[in-house]
């Protein structure tokens, strides 16, 4: 009889070409796979033309190693990095509408302030707050806001970067050959880096 494999959260980020249709690209390739997606982060990065992808995948130790295999498949894609055991700042944001009467208003920003959190919008019956934390934070947070009731609440997923010199940025630590590679795809629209060779 053999002990299932266990389970746990890996951050993976992923550069991708900014070109249309592949999100949908990469969402079918992890929908085919029977990949688990916890959350999916995505938003422009310092390079023109390239997006990241924050993915948090649910599985175990085995599943990053087929994440990146099959997404380095992608012509759209240029680079995979699990961030999961590296040392990084990960952040999510969440906007919390809760209910508060106007006696609880000051127990409610009370507690806000504890989680370093802020009150954004503020009406008779309730108030929206945003957080900007590491996701055990924005758990925390809501676990205490479900006593005066939560009427919506919406999170971004996710968000990681290498801590110190480390960068998942393209054009760093690349072999000359990916750099050629990079630089003749056209994955550069501003133009080749000083170290591209002719």
């Amino acid at each position: 009889m053999t002990t299932a494999e266990p389970t746990m959260r890996h951050t993976v980020a992923a550069l991708v070409e900014d070109r249309p249709g592949v999100l949908n690209r990469v969402a079918s390739l992890f929908r085919r796979r029977g990949f688990n997606i916890d959350s999916l982060a995505v938003g422009t990065t310092e390079e023109a033309g390239i997006s990241r992808m924050t993915f948090v995948v649910e599985g175990g130790e085995g599943i990053v190693e087929q994440v990146e295999k099959q997404l380095y498949k992608l012509i759209d894609v240029v680079k995979v990095t699990d961030l999961t055991k590296e040392s990084a700042v990960v952040r999510e944001l969440a906007l919390i509408k809760v209910r508060c009467r106007p006696e609880q208003r000051r127990e409610v920003l009370d507690l806000v302030e504890i989680f370093r959190a802020q009150a954004v919008d503020v009406t008779q019956n309730g108030m929206v707050i945003q957080i900007v934390a590491q996701p055990e934070t924005v758990d925390g947070l809501l676990d205490n806001l479900r006593t005066y009731g939560i009427r919506e609440m919406v999170r971004t997923g996710k968000i990681a970067i290498a801590r110190g010199a480390k960068t998942t940025a393209v054009h760093e630590q690349e072999s000359p050959a990916q750099a050629r590679f990079h630089h003749d795809s056209g994955r550069r629209p501003e133009g080749e880096l000083p170290f591209v060779s002719k």
